[in-house]
């Protein structure tokens, strides 16, 4: 099954039991985005609030908020296709009449990719327009009590090259409101949308830009998608659509839009024009800081006569993001090993903020093929900022990062199997090096035969300063101590004594908390936010031929430092209110 817009998809929820309808009234000022935190932690349904203050439209959330649900938004037809796609790749070489013919059926699959143009009588889009204070009574929502504003959070921000109208992006975006025609645009430094807008402003001209909001939910998961920097997303729609994606001509000019969408939004984006942007909840789990970024001038705004607003809340794993993420994975992984030969799995970690940790089974043909694939691995689009990537080729579930973690760590050289690089990018939204969109990287090995065996329990005795002593999988033993406010050299201390000892353990990280040990959501989110590697990873090691050689324990200090933003919390009155009005949510 295959959804044409937003409402077939609620339809099929209600039915099945799973959308929950909000009649009583609602602020979209943090009320809102706890309701949804309390729910989706339960892996609850998808919301629909249909009384939210301030505005005349409803707010649906929670749409990808289970895997059962995601599963069902885009049906199996796209991951089998991907398959066909990549398979067929392979039969079809060396391209003969015969070959060809054997993949027909596939040939007038893909026929069916792209975009077609429909009348304005077909396009709900165009049911109303607004050009006065255009932005004026959208339900935007203000997720967490620190953020700057209300921010469009489900934003589908679409652009097109200035060189070349046929080079389109779009992108997922978030847009702070401003005022009532006025918005910032978040575009990363690796992202498409900001491409285009470098174009632009060389040129010295205003990029065009227009915000969909809504449409199939193919639209939503193609804007999110890690794709090659020069394959369409809209061709990424209609290839999980399973059709060609309605698209109509805006009557105000400017981009097409697509016809089904709930609403579109219309402007410019002016050149080398900055205005601070933040704070915002992050899907990191704190808040990032206010930075300069480009600003939306909002011309006109289209919407469906009945338009229901869609949103999405941010914050700690795992939210919205994870379950998409999760899905595109496993969509695009048929296509890692036609773009990277040596790959035959990979897997970043939406529990860790996606760039923060990357892992991959690589083949190991022939000696240190594996380090060739991390620099190819590190040279892919949105995978250049993966802050720390685990390698190994031992065919394992990726998912798994215990299993992962201890399959590495019985085969890891430190001497010749671990390396940090300095000065490279990092996500504009990791702030672990203290310096936006520059830090460091990490490369881990553990390929071929084990050459130890890891210890299992913690045996050793105490260890100066450390209160705590946990084991997170053979081989890695999470400690806790003082803070690293109140102690900063305690992570080299540390080294010291284990050093002197003789401890068996490979791997050891310093946190606030060693409990972290008891689930991978929690232990990855904490280490892998909290620690820049050309800082915070400590060994021992001999210098030669400009290598540094490194020797066990690792040490990885991954306590909260001081200059990281704060973490996450909901404010404790809205928390009380949304207790106190829990059962009139009739949740």
């Amino acid at each position: 099954m295959t959804f044409a817009n937003l409402r077939e998809f609620l339809e099929v929820l209600k039915k099945d039991g799973d959308l929950k309808i909000i009649e009583a009234p609602v602020d979209p000022y943090l009320e809102l985005a706890e309701i949804h935190r309390r729910v989706i932690e339960q892996e609850g349904p998808a919301l629909l609030f249909t009384n939210v203050k301030g505005s005349p439209f409803p707010v649906v959330t929670n749409l990808f908020g289970t895997s059962r649900r995601v599963d069902l938004a885009f049906g199996p037809r796209p991951e089998e296709l991907m398959k066909q796609i990549v398979g067929a790749t392979e039969r079809i070489m060396p391209p003969t009449l015969k070959a060809i013919w054997g993949e027909k059926q596939l040939i007038l699959d893909m026929m069916k990719v792209g975009m077609k143009d429909v009348p304005a009588s077909s396009a709900p889009i165009l049911g109303t327009l607004k050009r006065d204070r255009p932005l004026a009574g959208l339900p935007a929502i203000t997720s967490w009590q620190e953020d700057g504003g209300p921010f469009v959070t489900l934003p589908l921000v679409y652009t097109e090259s200035m060189a070349s109208r046929k080079k389109h992006n779009l992108g997922m975006y978030r847009m702070q409101i401003f005022d009532d025609s006025t918005t910032g645009m978040h575009w990363q430094i690796h992202k498409g949308g900001g491409f285009h807008y470098y174009e632009a402003e060389q040129r010295g001209e205003a990029l065009p830009v227009t915000v969909f909001l809504g449409g199939p939910p193919a639209l939503i998961a193609s804007a999110i998608a890690p794709l090659p920097e020069h394959l369409p997303e809209l061709l990424m729609a209609s290839l999980i659509l399973g059709e060609k994606l309605p698209v109509v001509q805006n009557p105000q000019g400017g981009h097409r839009i697509p016809a089904q969408a709930e609403f579109a939004i219309s402007g410019k984006v002016p050149p080398h024009l900055r205005r601070p942007e933040g704070p915002f909840g992050d899907h990191f789990g704190y808040y990032s800081l206010i930075h300069d970024f480009p600003v939306f001038e909002v011309d006109h705004v289209w919407h469906r006569k009945d338009a229901i607003y869609p949103a999405t809340i941010v914050g700690k794993p795992r939210q919205e993001d994870y379950y998409l993420g999760e899905y595109l994975q496993r969509l695009l992984a048929p296509a890692f090993p036609m773009v990277m030969p040596g790959v035959k799995e990979l897997w970043a970690y939406a529990e860790a903020g996606v760039h923060a940790l990357a892992a991959a089974v690589v083949r190991e043909s022939y000696s240190r093929e594996a380090l060739s694939t991390a620099f190819s691995i590190l040279g892919q689009g949105q995978l250049t900022l993966t802050k720390f990537l685990m390698l190994t080729d031992q065919l394992i579930d990726l998912s798994r990062f215990d299993v992962l973690l201890e399959t590495v760590l019985e085969r890891f050289n430190p001497a010749t199997d671990l390396f940090v690089f300095d000065e490279t990018s990092h996500d504009t939204l990791d702030y672990t090096s203290g310096k936006l969109n520059h830090g460091s990287k990490a490369v881990m090995l553990g390929v071929g035969s084990p050459v130890r065996e890891l210890p299992k329990a913690y045996t050793e005795g105490v260890i100066g300063e450390i209160d705590n002593a946990q084991v997170y999988c053979p081989g890695c033993l999470v400690v806790s101590g003082a803070s690293y406010e109140a102690e900063p050299e305690l992570a080299s201390r540390l080294l010291e004594r284990l050093s002197e000892k003789g401890t068996e353990w490979p791997l050891v990280i310093l946190a606030d908390d060693a409990n972290i040990v008891k689930g991978q959501t929690a232990f990855l989110w904490t280490v892998f936010t909290r620690f820049n590697p050309a800082d915070d990873i400590y060994a021992m090691a001999d210098v030669r031929r400009h290598h540094f050689g490194y020797k066990l324990p690792i040490v990885i200090d991954a306590r909260m430092k001081p200059g990281y933003p704060d973490e996450l919390f909901p404010r404790e009155d809205i928390v009380k209110l949304v207790d106190t009005r829990w059962n009139e949510y009739k949740l």
